[in-house]
């Protein structure tokens, strides 16, 4: 993938290398991957002939769209306030920079909406978000109550060290992926899925409407994907 020259977006929160959370750090549960990391790793699993099984296996699902609710937050470490200077964080900020340029054209134009862009907080191992706890075993996750991606960069060497899924264009569709959630939000499709889960009859059919937010945050990658070639080729 060609990233090197995509403009790079200003919306990065750097928490790495901050140290430990403030009061303690974090007192919480086994978790495993989210529901949308695992439909993401699926895919990726499927599209580059990994058996998607031996990437999510044993993988137990979080709260159902993480069951948003807003948590009172610890005091944190102090985000950077420069541009990240390293290799991956320059990546992330280009196809961060790259969604921001392919959604401030498309949403207006095919819906009637302005594109308002999130932030992406990179983080090391753990923090904190409006949506609960972040925890690098999670995976990639977007918090709607306060419009972030959440990414421990952590999850893409595991992706190429542990299954053989890496590559750049496999990350920048991770974090497109996410960024189509905020897509959703802003269409207000996440408040409506949330409100369809709260009035099914089983989890089982609540979990259903979480696979199908995944899929079409698939497909809102997908249209990223497409745009980003079309206006300046990234695709080797």
């Amino acid at each position: 993938m060609k990233w090197e020259d995509l403009q790079s977006s200003e919306n990065i929160e750097d928490r790495r290398g901050g140290g430990p959370m403030m009061g303690g750090g974090p007192r919480v549960g086994a978790g495993g991957l989210g529901l949308g990391t695992m439909v993401i790793l699926g895919l990726i699993g499927w599209a580059l002939g990994i058996n998607p099984a031996i990437l999510i296996g044993g993988a137990q699902m979080v709260n159902n769209m993480r069951q948003e609710r807003e948590v009172a937050l610890p005091r944190q470490e102090a985000p950077r306030q420069s541009a990240p200077t390293d290799q991956m964080g320059r990546f992330v900020a280009k196809v961060v920079g790259s969604n921001e340029q392919v959604w401030s054209r498309v949403l207006p134009a095919q819906k009637g909406v302005r594109f308002q862009p999130p932030r992406l907080v990179l983080f090391n191992g753990y923090t904190q978000s409006r949506c609960g706890a972040a925890q690098s075993a999670m995976g990639p996750f977007y918090c709607p109550l306060d419009q972030r991606i959440y990414l421990d960069t952590s999850f893409f060497r595991d992706m190429q060290r542990r299954f053989g899924g890496g590559g750049d264009f496999a990350y920048a569709y991770v974090i497109s992926h996410e960024m189509g959630h905020h897509v959703q939000n802003l269409l207000g499709i996440l408040p409506k899925i949330q409100r369809a889960q709260q009035l099914a009859g089983s989890r089982s059919e609540a979990n259903a409407l979480s696979v199908r937010a995944e899929l079409m945050a698939d497909c809102l990658a997908g249209v990223w994907a497409n745009n980003a070639n079309k206006q300046k080729p990234i695709l080797e």
